[in-house]
């Protein structure tokens, strides 16, 4: 079974930038379409991102778009979430996982996350 190890967050301004990284181990992550989600306090977690297996097609959700960018390097299986003009809303815990592709939905095993906080 895929495990995920997720890093790079931490404290920000309004404003600033962070890149989130995910390891993967365990499986053959280059035939994975992968996601990067998140999970505010209080609320579900949600989509923020998708990168197909090849990484030639990336979608957003509105919230995000313009601002950040996923990419993944499957030579050293992993994936990644550049993180610009950051926003308090933008607070929150932050998974990857891989995801279906007939349904979309998550199915790999959720990793520990890794928590952005962004404020003045």
């Amino acid at each position: 079974q895929v495990q995920f190890v997720e890093s790079g967050g931490g404290l920000a301004q309004p404003g600033g930038s962070l890149r989130l990284s995910c390891a993967a181990s365990g499986s053959v992550f280059s035939i994975y379409i992968m996601g990067w989600y998140r999970q505010a306090p209080g609320k579900q977690r949600e989509l923020v991102a998708r990168i197909s297996s090849g990484g030639g097609i990336t979608t957003y959700a509105d919230s995000v778009k313009g601002r950040f960018t996923i990419s993944r390097d499957n030579t050293k299986q992993s994936v990644f979430l550049q993180m610009n003009n950051l926003k308090p809303e933008d607070t929150a815990v932050y998974y990857c996982n891989r995801m279906s592709a007939t349904t979309a939905l998550p199915i790999g095993v959720w990793g520990q996350g890794t928590k952005v906080t962004v404020s003045s």
